[in-house]
């Protein structure tokens, strides 16, 4: 999804679907220059960002350098719900999430491995809206992110041919025992109640997250975590064939 420094953008200007450059603030390199000028020709949205924003997204080197710029390709953060539902992948349901901080930390899983969309089902304010975007780190600016009506989005998401993988205690299979390579939406419920009963009834798989303590339960970003991890590993071994 990240093309990090000067000839991973240069060769994804060129060769790539590219959606959204991003550079440092104030740089006067010159090849980020040129990069922008081509980007700018192509209608490529360019945003600035400061020098901790760039680090804290840069891929590591092992020098710890600052790369100068970055771009986003596979992925469109305004893209409309009808189109991610066509492009496929890997996508992501909170059902009845209630916290702008762990709806923010999910986004954020979300978007930094791999998915390619977050939906939302919680009665949230205006201003609880922006704190968990605040709380993914502004991951929203390069994943879309849509509040839906839960129930109703996953009966879209089957007609469009979707595996429903819900997360929940009463599974009956491990999340490597899950084949997410296909067009899967990945369901975890709310802080309180869990996933509804409507929509696990209808789920084609129910996943149960291996637990031994005494308190039989995950906060909500723990099982998202491991299941994003599972599903990128996945993904990933999928694409290196």
């Amino acid at each position: 999804m990240q093309r990090c420094g000067i000839d991973e953008v240069r060769y994804a200007l060129e060769n790539e679907n590219v959606s959204m450059i991003l550079v440092l603030r104030d740089s006067n390199d010159s090849q980020v220059e040129e990069l922008t000028k081509l980007a700018h020709q192509m209608s490529i949205p360019i945003k600035q960002g400061s020098e901790s924003d760039i680090w804290r997204m840069s891929k590591y080197t092992e020098d710890d350098k600052i790369h100068p710029i970055l771009a986003l390709v596979g992925r469109n953060p305004n893209t409309d719900i009808n189109q991610i539902l066509e492009v496929g992948g890997i996508i992501w349901l909170l059902a009845g999430a209630q916290y702008p901080v762990n709806i923010g930390y999910t986004i954020r899983t979300a978007e930094v491995s791999g998915a390619n969309a977050v939906f939302v089902d919680g009665q949230l304010s205006h201003n609880q809206k922006k704190a968990a975007k605040r709380a993914s780190m502004k991951a929203h600016r390069f994943m879309p992110v849509h509040w839906v009506e839960g129930l109703n989005f996953v009966r879209l998401a089957k007609e469009n041919n979707f595996k429903i993988v819900s997360i929940e205690d009463t599974g009956n299979l491990h999340p490597w025992e899950s084949n997410l390579t296909d067009d899967v939406l990945l369901v975890v419920g709310g802080e309180h109640y869990g996933i509804p009963d409507e929509i696990l009834s209808i789920s084609d798989q129910i996943i149960r997250i291996p637990m031994a303590g005494f308190v039989p339960s995950y906060n909500l970003q723990a099982p998202m975590a491991i299941m994003a991890v599972e599903a990128l590993r996945q993904r990933s071994n999928l694409t290196l064939k």
